[in-house]
């Protein structure tokens, strides 16, 4: 008589992520070689084998958020694998939970996997399923980020990055081209290019060329962005291709005819974090503030709907009231479209803590107040001026129909990168719309940071 053995249930991981989207590359990259390996995917605690936590190390408020969120897994779960920045200060981790089973730093891919494998070894190999799996991904279908390289080169005197993550280390143009090609295939209709520095993808390897598609193409921030404004989804439409952290080097300005000829999406989130040249200095940053105006005034001449976002820091060590006057009138020339602010913060191990002349905490609180009113007061504008207007949106979600059975849905404009910008809200929508399908809509509202409208 034959027997027939059943096969073992796949080990399951969690993973709770952290921090900057580049860390939820990291989080899909992880997930994606583990589920090749023969394991499954945990959408909680109480499922898990392991729980892996990928951290973030930027900030100390981020490193105890991220201690918490470990310390949560091991009271939730009790087996926990860390991971990501703060991975590198495995000391610490250990000092505040020494159940922890192991610790590994960022984009470690061999060793988390190998630390997975020791404490919750796979039951099943890689080879039980023979259809190949697609990759993880922790953003909606219609969505993806698209990492171009790891690293930085810059050496900001508020940053520890390149302590944690190393120098540039760009990835093969081929090789970028392809990940993106395969996700518009797979259902992406908007990709978001990340990196610690998008302007300076391709500087560490001279800007090596590959052959791609029968022609050679540079590893170039414009070289890339020319070849992904060819992409095509499967219903023939261009996918929108959002840049971000986008330095302002010369050959940015390459870029923003492409932005006109709808190839690229016209939206550049510049990490500008100041204006005033003492400020900048002391941030060891490059303080070109009047000559960054009037890129804006051409790029806005060459493509009238470009969006500009950009982040600041108040308070750093030796700002000045001044300092700070200089930076809300330049803002009130820039008309930036998307703005963030940060309250200085000392990180452990960088230059900035060693600076003279610390800014008082409630004078970093009132200038944050003061830059937030000026900010919301320009989007606000910007966004009246939309009322009457068709725009393009994609949608992300659609509600369910009210008592009236009317539906609603949830969408962005070119303007707004999801999770950091505003919003279009849509009413009225019919039934057959899904997250991912581009509509025209017609503005009929605005407030200081999102709009609202019908379908076209």
């Amino acid at each position: 008589m034959s027997t027939t053995s059943t096969l073992p249930e796949a080990k399951r991981v969690g993973m709770v992520s952290l921090g900057c989207p580049k860390a939820l590359v990291d989080s899909e990259r992880i997930l994606t070689r583990l589920r090749a390996d023969g394991y499954a995917m945990s959408p909680d605690y109480a499922g898990a084998d392991v729980v892996l936590v990928n951290t973030c190390g930027f900030l100390d408020s981020a490193k105890e958020e991220s201690l918490a969120a470990i310390g949560e897994a091991i009271s939730e779960n009790g087996r926990v694998i860390v991971t990501g920045c703060m991975g590198d200060e495995a000391d610490a981790i250990r000092a505040a939970h020494p159940q922890v089973l192991a610790v590994t730093g960022a984009h470690q891919y061999e060793q988390v996997v190998e630390a997975v494998h020791t404490h919750a070894p796979p039951s099943q190999g890689p080879f039980v399923d023979l259809i190949p799996q697609p990759d993880v991904k922790l953003t909606p279908r219609h969505y993806s980020y698209l990492k171009i390289s790891e690293g930085c080169n810059h050496s900001c005197s508020f940053c520890i990055i390149p302590q944690l993550r190393g120098k540039l280390a760009s990835r093969r143009i081929d090789a970028v081209l392809r990940e993106a090609e395969k996700l518009v295939a797979a259902g992406t209709k908007e990709l978001l290019v990340i990196s610690q520095d998008t302007s300076a993808y391709g500087v560490d390897t001279r800007h090596e060329p590959r052959m791609w598609k029968d022609r050679e193409v540079r590893a170039h921030m414009t070289d890339m962005a020319r070849e992904l404004g060819q992409l095509r989804t499967p219903e023939g439409q261009t996918p929108w291709t959002r840049l971000h952290y986008v330095y302002p080097y010369p050959h940015v300005d390459q870029v923003i005819p492409l932005m006109a000829e709808g190839l690229l999406t016209p939206y550049l989130d510049i990490p500008f974090q100041h204006a005033a040249p003492s400020v900048l200095k002391r941030m060891k940053r490059p303080a070109n503030e009047a000559k960054v105006l009037a890129r804006l005034k051409d790029w806005r001449a060459i493509c009238p709907e470009i969006a500009i976002r950009s982040s600041f820091v108040v308070g750093f060590p030796g700002e000045t009231e001044d300092d700070f006057a200089y930076l809300i009138d330049w803002l009130e020339e820039a008309q930036l479209d998307r703005v963030g602010a940060f309250r200085f913060e000392p990180v452990e191990g960088a230059a900035a803590n060693a600076l003279s002349d610390p800014v008082p905490e409630e004078v970093k609180e009132e200038r944050y107040a003061r830059l937030m009113e000026v900010t919301e007061r320009i989007s606000a504008a910007k966004l009246a001026a939309k009322v009457g207007k068709q725009l393009p949106v994609i949608i992300d979600e659609v509600g369910e129909p009210d008592e009236d059975g009317d539906i609603g849905a949830t969408g962005r404009s070119q303007a707004d990168a999801p999770e950091i910008d505003g919003a279009v809200y849509l009413r009225n929508v019919p039934a057959d719309l899904a997250a991912g399908d581009f509509v025209e809509v017609q503005i009929e509202d605005a407030d200081a940071h999102d709009l609202y409208g019908v379908i076209a």
